[in-house]
């Protein structure tokens, strides 16, 4: 495993009860119609993805998937601090290129950006 898969790995395992919380109750179906998710994570130091199933569970797979919902492309030290900070603050895209790949995912990151820290 690599760094970039160690640094996703810890950040799926954290947001994985929240993901999993939001699929309960009254709106839990409307959370799962988003679901599942690959976010693909391009960095200095490679590329790897992000996946959310449809009961919430994270994974994280190197090589990434060929099509993602979103890729974000950034470098480790700037992920790495954004995933750090997350949920504190304004988000900062500086330094960040995001790009949505399907309506979903577009969705998904528009409502989830503060919570990753992007």
């Amino acid at each position: 495993m690599s760094e970039l898969t160690d640094l996703l790995g810890t950040a799926g395992r954290e947001l994985e009860p929240e993901i999993q919380r939001r699929l309960k109750g009254f709106l839990g179906a409307f959370v799962r119609a988003y679901l599942p998710q690959v976010w693909e994570f391009r960095t200095d130091v490679g590329a790897a993805a992000l996946l959310v199933d449809a009961q919430g569970a994270t994974s994280v797979v190197e090589p990434p998937p060929s099509h993602p919902d979103v890729t974000v492309e950034t470098t480790y030290a700037r992920l790495s601090a954004a995933l750090r900070a997350r949920g504190k603050g304004a988000p900062s895209s500086a330094g960040v290129t995001v790009t949505t790949h399907t309506a979903r995912g577009k969705a998904a990151f528009d409502y989830l950006r503060e919570r990753v820290g992007l």
